[in-house]
């Protein structure tokens, strides 16, 4: 009876990580939307210095709709596929975090009817805690840590009250810097 209780977790954690190795080769280790999501922030901090904090949430709204779209169109260019296989065990739970997310989203638009730079720092923590995911999706532990650093940020910005620009810039910094290195770690495991 044990022999038949051992195969099927054998199997189970096999199919699990060939489903994680095909997120990271599907997605370029999630790089691509890391960089496009931190790009999309930038452009957020430069509208809250430049605008109004207002307007700068309206930009990463309305940008971060396109993150995933942008990835794609930059994927081709790159070689990447930018889709996993059928059948891929782990499609549902990108789907649900991102549907999490989007759920989510609504109560940093609520905070910022209080304040607009709490919807920048929302907006870190629900952000950060959807990478917590990609741990489990991609096989990367650099995950937990892009994870924790983005909530942490949250908190800190909320402390110091730090203005929508600071706090955009930060997420910025933060997304770019990991999309980085997410990206030179893909490029070396494929060379």
């Amino acid at each position: 009876m044990s022999s038949q209780s051992k195969a099927p977790k054998s199997s189970s954690l096999e199919s699990v990580y060939e489903s994680q190795s095909d997120m990271r080769s599907g997605y370029a280790n999630g790089a691509l939307g890391a960089l496009v999501s931190g790009t999309v922030w930038i452009i957020a901090a430069v509208v809250a210095f430049q605008v109004s904090s207002q307007s700068a949430i309206w930009t990463l709204f309305v940008g971060g709709m396109l993150i995933h779209p942008l990835s794609l169109v930059l994927s081709k260019p790159l070689g990447i596929p930018g889709k996993h296989s059928n059948g891929n065990v782990l499609a549902n739970l990108a789907m649900e975090g991102t549907f999490f997310m989007l759920m989510c989203i609504p109560l940093a638009l609520l905070l910022s009817l209080q304040n607009h730079e709490w919807f920048f720092q929302g907006m870190l923590l629900i952000i950060g805690g959807r990478y917590l995911t990609f741990s489990t999706l991609y096989g990367l532990k650099i995950y937990w840590v892009l994870g924790a650093l983005l909530g942490l940020s949250a908190f800190m910005l909320f402390w110091l009250k730090a203005d929508a620009s600071l706090s955009a810039l930060i997420g910025s910094i933060i997304e770019i810097a990991f999309g980085i290195l997410l990206f030179i770690r893909f490029r070396s495991q494929k060379a």
